[in-house]
């Protein structure tokens, strides 16, 4: 197969030290809105993907993100949201990056370049065939997350991708690839532009759709959330008082009581 690593490829433009603030912005802008395009053309492969996580989670299972540089901290930020949007717990969906969790915030050197870490940061977490792993690398070349995918498949445990060149290493290591090509980035090689907007748009429609999928939603409300916050009890109130027709004194009531929406919803109804 042909590989040719777009994301590395010379901007559209050029310049850009001479561009207004206005013109900047605009080129970036234009640049963005073919994201949306380029994960549509990518949806069968998402589709195949989550339908797999789908399928572990219900028995059980897990679903680890595993990536470096921004990539890894995308996936750590999509599995840190599970638990309060979802009411799950922190260990069904799981960020891993390379350099450990001090990566998150600076970078650490030559981390994403190890061919065995990823697989003992895997196996810290007692690793099994009822997980699902799936790397996410922009460039689709990261040694520390290719080679996890690799060992993944050693140990029979489904492997996914998402990344934003065809046929790289990656996507061959993935048993189910998504290859969102999203061209060369405004600043070159800054994958943390469009490949990081794409990457954040395809992991938000993997964990809503399973867990959408797990029963973790009734219509289209996230019952399940935890009430962390002001703002989510507000939330809950209205939620309850809408579903049940009920006052939102009757509706804060049901929530102090059963401190879930879900269960107010319930036993409110009986």
């Amino acid at each position: 197969m042909n590989f040719e690593k777009v994301t590395e490829k010379d901007s559209y433009y050029n310049d850009l030290e001479n561009m207004s603030v206005n013109e900047i912005i605009t080129h970036i802008n234009t640049e963005d809105k073919s994201v949306p395009i380029a994960v549509e053309t990518a949806l069968p492969q998402i589709e195949a993907l989550i339908e797999q996580v789908v399928i572990k989670l219900k028995v059980g299972g897990r679903l680890f993100y595993i990536g470096s540089g921004t990539s890894g901290r995308l996936g750590i930020l999509d599995a840190s949201e599970c638990p309060p949007t979802f009411g799950v717990s922190h260990d069904l969906v799981i960020g891993l990056i390379a350099g450990g969790d001090h990566a998150i915030r600076k970078a650490v050197e030559n981390a994403e370049d190890s061919t065995t870490q990823g697989w003992e940061d895997l196996k810290a977490y007692n690793i099994s065939q009822n997980d699902v792993v799936i790397g996410i690398a922009a460039s689709g070349t990261t040694p520390y997350v290719v080679s996890t995918l690799n060992a993944c498949n050693e140990h029979n445990i489904i492997t996914g991708c998402i990344t934003c060149n065809q046929n790289s290493p990656l996507s061959i290591a993935a048993q189910y690839p998504v290859e969102v090509v999203v061209g060369p980035e405004f600043l070159t090689g800054s994958s943390r532009m469009k490949a990081g907007t794409a990457q954040k748009l395809v992991l938000n429609m993997i964990t809503t759709t399973s867990m959408i999928q797990l029963g973790r939603v009734k219509g289209n409300k996230m019952v399940d959330m935890q009430l962390s916050n002001n703002k989510l009890v507000d939330r809950g109130i209205r939620m309850i008082m809408n579903e049940l027709k009920v006052s939102e004194e009757k509706a804060t009531q049901l929530l102090q009581e059963h401190k879930s929406v879900r269960q107010s919803i319930k036993y409110g109804r009986k």
